[in-house]
């Protein structure tokens, strides 16, 4: 019997995106659904698509560095997988106490 053949990271797959405090001021929303292209394979690679779909996006998105993000409620760094996250939010860095 042969096995199957691994499935190509090919497509589009549906993610809510969720925007906190300056972002969702920068983008223009709260919140969205969008279809990812399925080979985006880290929160990195995400920030940087975003920033391709228009101004308000490349504004929010400008420095990589800085923003957080959280993949179905838990904190993720820039290189941290996507997996199969259905919600993705992304935050500024939070200070106090």
């Amino acid at each position: 019997m042969n096995a199957a053949a691994p499935i190509p990271a090919t497509g589009t797959r549906p993610v809510r995106l969720v925007y906190f405090a300056w972002v969702r001021e920068r983008v223009g929303i709260p919140e969205e659904t969008v279809e990812i292209p399925a080979g985006l394979a880290t929160v990195l690679d995400l920030v940087r698509w975003l920033k391709a779909r228009g101004e308000n996006y490349a504004t929010a998105f400008a420095d990589e560095k800085i923003l957080r993000a959280a993949l179905d409620h838990v904190h993720a760094k820039p290189h941290s997988p996507l997996g199969e996250a259905r919600e993705i939010a992304f935050f500024p860095p939070m200070t106090g106490g």
